[in-house]
C-alpha cells in the first residue's frame, strides 16, 4: 500500500479483487461494512514502510505519512520500552523519582499571528506535552536556528513572548543554543524546545489504556489555531474575527487530575487535530471510537472558514485544547473539573470508546449517517506549528 492511499481505498480495492476472484452470494449492507472494516484492520497491521525516496511535506503533517516515517525509520532504529508507546513525553525513573521528558520544534508561518507568535507557541506546546503526560512542567531548553538577515527587533519580540509564556505557565528556560544559517537556508526563525517535568500523580496516562465504555471529552472549540494561521497568511482574502487558542494547559490538567482518578489518557490536539488523536486511541488500544458530529464544539467562524477552505475542522490543529479519555463513572466529575477552569469552559463529551470495530473511528454525522474518520496522509494546512 502506498502512503498516498487511505486505509479505506486499500480495503475497497482488496474487497473488489476478492469479489472478482471468488463469486459469492450477495452480502447485506451490514456484512459489506464489516468486510471493509476487517480489511482496514489488516491493512493497518502491516509493517510500516516508507516508499518514497525523498521526504515530502506530508511526512511532517502529523498524519498517516508522519506515522509511517516515525515507525519505519525512527522507532525501527531506536526502539525501546520508553520510546515505543509514542506518547507526547517519555516517562523516566531517575534516582527513585518519576520525571517526564519531551522535545518539539516549531516552524510556524507566519511567525506572528493573531493571538500569539512562534515564541509563546514554543513554550506552550512543550508545557502541554509534559502536562498531558500527567507531569508538572518545570524546566525548558530553547534552541534557535536563525536565518542571516533576520531582524533583531523580531527576535527580541519573540524572546519577550517566550518569557511571558514561561512565567504564565510557571516554568523556567534554563539552557539553550543558537545557530545562524545563510540567507535562504531557513525561514527567518525556527525554535526547538525540550522540557522536563515531575510526575506527581500515581495515575499512568496513555492512549493504550482506553477501554470500551470510556468517554471521550474535548476541552473546548477545536480548529482555532490552524484556521487562524491560514487566514493570517493573507493568501485567501478572507477576514474573520478569530485568534489562535495557544495556551498552557498545565493548570487545567492539574485541576482535572485532582478532581478524578478516572482519566485514562490525555493528548493535546496539535498536528492532525482531534481526528488524529482519536485514531491513535483506536489503534493503540485496539478499540473502536464513535463520536457524534453534533457534540463536537466548533465555533461558527471556524466552521464557516473551514467550509470556504474545503477542510474538516476535525483535522485542524489546536494549541490550547486537549482530548481526554475518561472512565464512564468519572465522566461527570471530569467534565465539571474542566468546565470550572477558564480554558475548559466549553468542554464537551463528544463520543465513547467501543469494543467494535477495533482500530477504527466512526463519526455519526449531522445528517444521521456514519462515516469513517481516517488518518490523513498529509496536512491541509502546512507549517502551522
Amino acid at each position: 500500500m502506498t502512503d498516498g492511499a487511505t486505509w479505506v481505498d486499500e480495503a475497497l480495492r482488496e474487497h473488489e479483487r476478492e469479489a472478482r476472484s471468488t463469486p459469492r452470494k450477495a452480502a447485506t449492507g451490514a456484512e459489506r461494512e464489516q468486510q471493509v472494516l476487517d480489511r482496514i484492520d489488516r491493512a493497518r497491521r502491516r509493517r510500516p514502510k516508507v516508499r518514497e525516496e525523498r521526504i515530502t511535506m506530508a511526512h511532517g503533517s502529523g498524519g498517516k505519512a508522519t506515522r509511517t516515517l516515525v515507525e519505519a525509520v525512527f522507532v525501527d532504529a531506536f526502539s525501546n520500552v520508553l520510546l515505543d508507546p509514542l506518547e507526547d513525553a517519555a516517562q523516566l525513573q531517575v534516582n527513585g523519582s518519576r520525571v517526564a521528558l519531551t522535545t518539539d520544534s516549531y516552524v510556524v508561518s507566519p511567525l506572528f499571528f493573531p493571538g500569539g507568535d512562534i515564541g509563546d507557541l514554543a513554550v506552550n506546546g512543550t508545557v502541554n506535552d509534559l502536562a498531558v503526560s500527567g507531569a508538572t512542567p518545570l524546566y525548558l531548553s530553547a534552541g534557535f536556528i536563525l536565518e542571516e538577515g533576520f531582524p533583531v527587533a523580531d527576535l527580541t519580540r519573540i524572546v519577550a513572548s517566550m518569557k511571558a509564556a514561561a512565567e504564565a505557565a510557571g516554568v523556567q528556560v534554563v539552557t539553550g543554543d543558537t545557530k545562524v544559517v545563510q540567507k535562504g537556508k531557513a525561514d527567518g526563525c525556527y525554535i526547538n524546545t525540550a522540557g522536563i517535568g515531575v510526575l506527581e500523580h500515581e495515575v499512568s496516562l496513555g492512549v493504550a489504556n482506553a477501554q470500551p465504555g470510556d468517554v471521550i471529552i474535548v476541552s473546548g472549540p477545536i480548529g482555532e489555531h490552524g484556521v487562524t494561521i491560514m487566514l493570517a497568511r493573507g493568501e485567501l482574502d478572507i477576514e474573520a474575527d478569530l485568534i489562535s487558542d495557544t495556551a498552557p494547559l498545565n493548570g487545567l490538567i492539574a485541576d482535572l487530575l485532582s478532581a478524578t482518578t478516572g482519566v485514562r489518557a490525555l493528548r493535546d490536539a496539535t498536528r492532525g487535530g482531534v481526528a488524529t488523536i482519536l485514531n491513535e486511541v483506536a489503534t493503540s488500544a485496539g478499540v473502536g471510537v464513535r463520536v457524534n458530529e453534533d457534540a463536537i464544539p466548533v465555533s461558527a467562524v471556524v466552521r464557516g472558514a473551514s467550509e470556504l477552505l474545503g477542510i474538516d475542522p476535525m483535522y485542524v490543529a489546536c494549541e490550547g485544547r486537549l482530548v481526554a479519555v475518561v472512565a464512564p463513572d468519572q465522566a461527570a466529575a471530569a467534565l465539571a473539573a474542566l468546565r470550572g477552569h477558564s480554558l475548559g469552559a466549553q468542554a464537551a463529551i463528544i463520543g465513547e470508546v467501543t469494543a467494535e470495530p477495533p482500530g477504527a473511528v466512526l463519526l455519526k454525522t449531522a445528517f444521521g449517517g456514519t462515516r469513517i474518520v481516517d488518518l490523513l496522509v498529509g496536512d491541509p494546512l502546512p507549517r502551522i506549528c
